[in-house]
């Protein structure tokens, strides 16, 4: 282990947050680089290096200095990107605005080339949708609009949260979640909302 990383790991241990900012300040364009030849685009290399870093700082007790400390993050990031790669195989990823447009995989809503019905059933969704997240708490309300509306990076919701990195990241899964299963729960409802009157003649 290169001997600047061995006191910033013995620091780290100690619950000195500073050098574990030192020590993520020094790896983080390689662990970001890792990220994204595992994951193959800036989105996924960004949300898993940070990933990779919080799984780190929590598993520092157990890092014993067999291998340098590089090497050892770098498994970690590979670890990381293997289960998200998994996850994906298994469970087609749903964006907030997926579930905007698809609630319960409607595909018809998400075609490129829209109907005027559709485009009605589309602004109608949307408004179902909003008032399902305005039914949510108010905690995870506020950190689905943050990240997944306003785009906002996890240091920033840290930060304007006051919390850390693992508590908003477990938040917004839980957000995200609970969202979601509100939306299907109310499925048939939803239809029901969007669906057009007949036509008369």
């Amino acid at each position: 282990m290169h001997p600047e990383d061995d006191q910033l790991v013995k620091r780290c241990r100690s619950g000195d947050l500073d050098a574990f900012d030192e020590l993520v300040r020094r790896y983080q364009s390689k662990v970001y680089t890792v990220a994204y030849r595992f994951m193959g685009n800036h989105a996924d290399a960004g949300d898993l290096s940070q990933d990779a870093f919080i799984r780190a700082y929590q598993a520092l007790s157990s890092f014993r200095g067999d291998s340098s400390f590089a090497t050892w993050l770098y498994r970690i990031t590979a670890n990381v990107c293997r289960d998200e790669i998994r996850k994906q195989i298994r469970y087609k990823k749903v964006s907030l605005d997926e579930i905007m447009v698809q609630p319960g995989g409607n595909n018809s809503l998400a075609a490129a080339d829209l109907t005027p019905e559709e485009s009605l059933d589309r602004v109608e969704l949307k408004d179902v949708v909003q008032r399902h997240l305005s039914a949510l708490s108010t905690e995870h309300r506020l950190i689905l609009v943050m990240r997944d509306i306003q785009g906002m990076s996890y240091d920033e919701i840290a930060v304007s949260l006051d919390c850390t990195l693992g508590t908003v990241k477990s938040r917004l899964n839980r957000a995200r979640q609970t969202l979601k299963k509100r939306l299907l729960e109310h499925r048939e409802l939803i239809e029901d909302e969007l669906r057009l009157p007949d036509k008369e003649g």
